[in-house]
Formats: C-alpha cells, sequence, structure tokens
C-alpha cells in the first residue's frame, strides 16, 4: 500500500478546480479521487479507478486526457513534497546532532561535579565520620521517575499516531461510499433527463404532424 501524504493541500486545490471545470462534484469525489492516489501502487491501478468514476461524466477520450492530468499532477505534487520533506529531515537531524553535543556537554559536567563532591565527602567522612547515603537516596530516585515518564509520553504518542491512522482510513472508505451512492443517484438522473427529453421529442414530433395533416 502506498505510504499516504500528510499534507495534499497544494494538489487539492488543483484537483479541485478541475473538477468544477468539468462539473464534477468536488464535495463527493475529490475525497475519494485523492484517497485513490494515495492508496494504489502504480500509475495504471489509478487510472482504472479514476476511469470508474469519470466515465460516468465524460466521453471515452476525455476521461482518458483527464485520467493522465490527474496523475501527472499527484506525481509532480509527490516529487515536490519529497524534496521539501527530505531537505526539512536534513535540518532536524542537523537540530538533532546538536542538541546531542549539548547534551554530552552537560552529562560531562555533571559528572565532574559528582567526582568532585564524592572527594569532598570523602574527605569530611575521614575526619567527622559524615555519610550522605539519604541525599545520595533522594537524588537517585527522580531518574527513576523520569524513565516512567518518558514511557508514558512514548505509549501516548504511540497511541495517537494509531488514532490518526485509523480515522484517515475512515475517512477515505467514508468518502469511496459516499462517492459511490452520488454516482448511482447521478447516473438515474442523467436516465431520468434523457427520457424526458425524447418524451418531449415525441410530443412535439406529434404535434408537428397533427398541424400538418390540418393543412
Amino acid at each position: 500500500m502506498a505510504a499516504p501524504l500528510t499534507d495534499a493541500g497544494e494538489f487539492e486545490i488543483w484537483l479541485n478546480d478541475r473538477l468544477d471545470n468539468l462539473e464534477v462534484d468536488r464535495e463527493v469525489y475529490g475525497a475519494y479521487i485523492l484517497g485513490i492516489l494515495q492508496e494504489e501502487e502504480n500509475d495504471d491501478e489509478k487510472e482504472d479507478a479514476l476511469r470508474g468514476i469519470l466515465s460516468a461524466f465524460l466521453d471515452e477520450d476525455a476521461t482518458e486526457d483527464v485520467c493522465k492530468q490527474i496523475i501527472q499532477q499527484w506525481a509532480d505534487y509527490a516529487s515536490r513534497s519529497a524534496s521539501m520533506k527530505n531537505a526539512e529531515d536534513a535540518e532536524v537531524q542537523a537540530i538533532a546532532s546538536m542538541i546531542e553535543k549539548q547534551a554530552q556537554i552537560v552529562v560531562k559536567q555533571k559528572d565532574v561535579s559528582a567526582e568532585s563532591k564524592k572527594r569532598k565527602e570523602a574527605l569530611l567522612a575521614q575526619y567527622a565520620n559524615i555519610t550522605d547515603e539519604e541525599d545520595e537516596a533522594e537524588e537517585e530516585e527522580p531518574a527513576g521517575g523520569n524513565d516512567t515518564t518518558g514511557n508514558e509520553k512514548s505509549l501516548f504518542k504511540n497511541t495517537n499516531v494509531e488514532e490518526v491512522l485509523h480515522r484517515q482510513k475512515q475517512k477515505r472508505e467514508q468518502a469511496k461510499e459516499d462517492a459511490q451512492k452520488k454516482k448511482e443517484t447521478d447516473k438515474m438522473q442523467r436516465e431520468k433527463d434523457k427520457l424526458a427529453k425524447q418524451d418531449r421529442k415525441e410530443k412535439e414530433k406529434k404535434r408537428t404532424q397533427k398541424n400538418e395533416r390540418r393543412r
């Protein structure tokens, strides 16, 4: 399954304008088409799925042209999006590297301070039998607490990701269902309009013949 892009706003604007020009309902079919482009693996599968939608509104030649236009626009958008993501990843990596170096410096400073403190405590204990075991125990406690907090944050993050993916899947499935219903409704309406047009033609023909007989 193709990995969905997180933000297809630029492409979606173009697609909505194209559907408006074709007089196709963007609210119903726009989300469905976007889902197809994100889900299908190759261009042939995408084109077959798009044909199934657009053939109800366009003739064969026009359907083929529009399908190719949509796929090409999506490919261009995906390429630009990937380039931007790579640049962002490089920037994030640079920042992470800088933070890691700063953290190492802080840890080193803490190690030096801890070593100095131990020497001081040993000196005091030598002359006055003073121990700092309780203080050391209290200093170790926050470390364990931080690990628990970190695990909770990790679990919370994973749960959020699963919920987002689940909502995206539900949204795509709902868009597909709505598009199918709309397609059937539009098809019935076109048949109804076609019959009404034929009926008007028959009535007009009969009226013309009747007028000719009177003459």
